[in-house]
């Protein structure tokens, strides 16, 4: 008895999601490191961008990028959201009478090891694009420099930091609106760099 097998391929017709991660988390660096170089103190707005958009709009991205079978994209989306999940959390949990407050010694680890974690994708990007190598360089760096403010006690470096910061996030929205753009108008109005 000859057994009839039938194959159904299944198309993928999901949205991109990498420019939602890539605003979520632009956005929200460049609210974040505003405060860090000083032009606002630390409120509820930046909590909740990093509760709902930097964290919450990333995972979904990760999610997504899931579903496209990008490691690497789902990889960075749930990490870096969850990091804004966590951070909020770290800050709001000891007003909660939930732990003790960070100490500049505790979050400088924190730091530092997001830093490291950075910078083992940053060695990804070299294998996808130049927007993408930028935006993990110079998270990289606003990592190391973050860490270095806290372990030091200098408050310039925590400025450097949020300058070096802004520029971070707001390549993180140039890489979101190439990806966007680029693929509404189906040609390059936005130049991302060439795959390597």
């Amino acid at each position: 008895m000859n057994q009839i097998t039938n194959t159904v391929l299944i198309q993928d017709n999901s949205a991109n999601p990498a420019p939602l991660g890539l605003f979520a988390f632009g956005l929200t660096t460049v609210l974040l490191n505003l405060h860090n170089a000083g032009f606002y103190s630390l409120d509820s707005m930046i909590l909740a961008m990093g509760l709902f958009y930097g964290g919450l709009a990333q995972v979904i991205a990760g999610i997504m990028e899931a579903r496209k079978k990008n490691t690497f994209g789902f990889t960075a989306f749930i990490s870096y959201g969850f990091f804004w999940l966590s951070l909020v959390a770290i800050l709001v949990l000891p007003k909660l009478d939930m732990g003790d407050p960070i100490t500049p010694t505790t979050l400088g680890s924190y730091l530092l090891i997001w830093g490291i974690f950075t910078g083992i994708l940053f060695f990804g990007t070299l294998k996808l694009n130049k927007a993408l190598e930028w935006v993990f360089a110079t998270l990289t760096l606003l990592f190391f420099l973050l860490a270095a403010g806290e372990f030091s006690g200098n408050k310039d470096i925590a400025h450097i930091a949020g300058y070096e910061g802004i520029i971070c996030g707001g390549i993180a929205i140039y890489t979101g609106a190439a990806n966007l753009l680029n693929e509404v108008y189906g040609k390059t109005v936005l130049p991302i760099g060439p795959k390597n």
